[in-house]
């Protein structure tokens, strides 16, 4: 028999035994055998079903002018009358959203980087119990909630009783009072966040670090590289994937300037300088109780938050990474 048509046939026999119906094989066959894998998947999709696409009903109220009787099924629809009103109307949304990007930028300035250095600096310690301690302090405040941590920081920074400012007058200089001052909110806001986030932010550089060649710091050395060069041309590119992905997803939360520390830290003596998006979707739409207002908020959020993971992606990847999508 010729070698070819043997192959030949091998190959369509193969092939046929490969095509199995969906009912007796293939396919099916896979989803029977792994079926206890696909069970402990439900508690995953349930949540998302709840939690992510549940809540996408209520997005409707964006278009309607709701009314608390009529549910929000029931309830007219108005089109763009809220977009219309926060575009041209509300005299404090661009205001709000000026406050937003401001803090949020600060964040990603200041904060992005604060935990790559960490992470580099906790690396280049060779004593593992000190390695241990230092991590596990630095961690520490990510596990205390905002009220907590607030405060903390009514505490510290009280003008009248705060250790800071009895160490600030002892220099002779005035009190400050960094939570009632438009001029020192910002920066108080943005310290506090690193100091709270800074530690828990290292782990997933750490785990990228954990990962790298060690042969690639041996050639290192053996091309008469210091600690300064290796970490220039070995451990940064090894994190610049990681980096990548995390700034991506940074800048798409862009309009995200933190509720939780704003809220707790803010009054309004600083509204000025802190009333961010959702504070303002806080009092306007829970306590003022126009959801629909806030439900058209809450969608250019989200809108604007897609723009930006898109473009920045796509900036990344011509960049030479990865990227997410």
């Amino acid at each position: 028999m010729n070698p070819e048509h043997a192959t030949g046939a091998g190959s369509i026999e193969g092939t046929a035994s490969r095509k199995t119906s969906p009912k007796t094989g293939g396919v099916w066959t896979q989803y029977v055998r792994n079926r206890y894998l696909f069970l402990m998947l439900f508690p995953v999709l349930i949540w998302y079903g709840v939690f992510a696409y549940g809540p996408m009903y209520g997005i409707q109220l964006a278009f309607k002018d709701y009314m608390i009787r009529d549910g929000i099924w029931a309830s007219p629809w108005v089109g763009l009358k809220h977009f219309e009103y926060l575009f041209s109307l509300s005299p404090d949304f661009w205001h709000i959203i000026g406050n937003t990007l401001i803090i949020s930028a600060y964040h990603i300035i200041f904060g992005f980087p604060a935990p790559i250095i960490l992470a580099l600096l906790l690396n280049e310690i060779r004593f593992p119990l000190f390695k241990k301690i230092a991590q596990t302090i630095s961690y520490l405040p990510h596990f205390l909630s905002w009220i907590v941590i607030g405060g903390i920081l009514i505490s510290l920074l009280s003008p009248g009783t705060g250790v800071i400012n009895y160490f600030i007058k002892m220099l002779g200089f005035d009190p400050i009072y960094f939570l009632g001052q438009e001029k020192y909110f910002r920066f108080t806001l943005v310290t506090s966040a690193i100091w709270k986030e800074v530690g828990w932010g290292t782990i997933i550089y750490l785990a990228a670090l954990a990962g790298v060649d060690s042969q690639l710091y041996e050639a290192a050395v053996l091309d008469g590289a210091n600690r300064w060069k290796q970490t220039l041309h070995v451990t940064i590119p090894a994190l610049l994937p990681t980096i990548a992905i995390l700034l991506i997803m940074r800048v798409g939360g862009i309009l995200d300037a933190g509720f939780d520390q704003i809220y707790t830290l803010y009054s309004p003596a600083v509204y000025g300088v802190a009333d961010v998006l959702d504070t303002y979707v806080y009092r306007v739409g829970l306590q003022g109780m126009q959801f629909g207002m806030t439900t058209a908020v809450g969608l250019f959020k989200n809108i604007i938050g897609l723009a930006l993971v898109l473009s920045t992606n796509y900036i990344v990847k011509k960049m030479g990474q990865e990227g997410l999508l």
